[in-house]
């Protein structure tokens, strides 16, 4: 998050609090109700503790700010409390049985939020539900309405985006509302984690490479490419573009190596997707690349490209590039497609590789 406005709530959470109400406490009882029983919550960027009594038990409730954290102790004492950065959850996989967030991620700069919700993603069980509010607008950066607190950084969102990021970081999007607040208006997006991959993407790509679509097997262990006898990141290390076998976070943050997929559906294989799933696949990633503007985009697997864009096309430099970035089509890397020796994939990454340096 951004380190000034933590230092704003740091130095002025007494004054904060004075100065707001509770507010949405029948959005955080329904939210509840939607919680398996006995799961564990959790109530992201808690504030001053304003939803906290409405969330069910078990709770964590987090705040980067220690100040918070300690209005919220005085509020409910029996909260299992933990100073954290919403970019960096310190949680193991799939913790958290369900997610509130009410007015925190309009703190994380737009180009960041998909990775922050990659995190959270990893962090809840499949199904789980999440509820999340962003600010609406077309502003990011200190906001010249923001006259009784300054200095605090804020992001404001538009519901098509808004709802590209949750989709893209692996949920399902149950519905976006407005909500018009007294100091604010508000997106309220509601979704479930869904039973597939998050992208790893961010500002600075080096070259983003995008899959068909996450097989159940990748879903399940949190990682793209992840069989044993695929050769995705065997290749990838061959060619030294990724240090980490099968980190995909580590190739994002270290090596600007970014990863999506054309279809967020995990299915047993690319045969069950339709050609209307990858044409609104094509959409999505179009929207996300000219958006992030990587070096390149590499699509490995010949299918997608073939069903939404052109059924002739072949390996290689793709003509006209793609969402107006250099775009390079490979052989897919699957331990079914033994026609393309490991040398064949290395050489194609490579490729790819090049074209993203220009």
């Amino acid at each position: 998050m951004d380190r000034d406005t933590v230092d704003v709530y740091e130095q002025r959470a007494d004054e904060w609090k004075a100065g707001r109400s509770r507010s949405n406490i029948s959005d955080a009882r329904r939210f509840a109700s939607g919680v398996a029983p006995g799961s564990l919550r959790i109530d992201l960027g808690c504030g001053p503790g304003f939803h906290v009594p409405f969330l069910g038990r078990p709770l964590v409730a987090i705040d980067a700010a220690r100040a918070m954290l300690d209005l919220t102790r005085a509020e409910s004492p029996s909260t299992l409390l933990v100073q954290a950065d919403l970019e960096a959850l310190p949680f193991r996989d799939r913790s958290f049985g369900g997610a509130w967030a009410r007015a925190s991620y309009l703190h994380v700069p737009r180009t960041r939020l998909p990775l922050a919700l990659a995190r959270l993603h990893w962090s809840m069980r499949p199904g789980a539900p999440v509820v999340l509010f962003v600010r609406l607008g077309d502003d990011e950066g200190a906001l010249g309405e923001d006259g009784d607190f300054p200095g605090r950084f804020f992001a404001e969102w538009r519901a098509p985006a808004l709802e590209d990021v949750l989709v893209g970081a692996g949920f399902t999007v149950d519905g976006i509302t407005e909500d018009r607040g007294h100091k604010a208006d508000f997106l309220v997006g509601r979704a479930r984690r869904g039973r597939t991959l998050p992208d790893t993407v961010g500002p600075g790509m080096h070259l983003l490479v995008c899959g068909l679509n996450p097989s159940v097997y990748a879903a399940d262990h949190g990682v793209g490419y992840a069989r044993p006898n695929n050769r995705f990141w065997p290749m990838a290390l061959a060619t030294a573009r990724v240090t980490r076998d099968r980190d995909p976070l580590h190739a994002l943050t270290e090596h600007g190596i970014g990863m999506t997929d054309l279809v967020k559906r995990a299915t047993h294989g690319a045969t069950e997707l339709t050609t209307g799933e990858y044409r609104e696949g094509v959409a999505r990633v179009q929207r996300l690349v000219a958006w992030l503007e990587p070096g390149a985009v590499c699509f490995v697997g010949l299918a997608g490209w073939r069903a939404a864009l052109n059924p002739r096309a072949k390996p290689g430099v793709q003509p006209g590039g793609f969402a107006g970035v250099p775009a390079y089509v490979m052989p897919s890397t699957s331990g079914a497609n033994a026609r393309t020796t490991m040398g064949e994939l290395v050489k194609h990454l490579r490729a790819a590789d090049a074209l993203a340096r220009g």
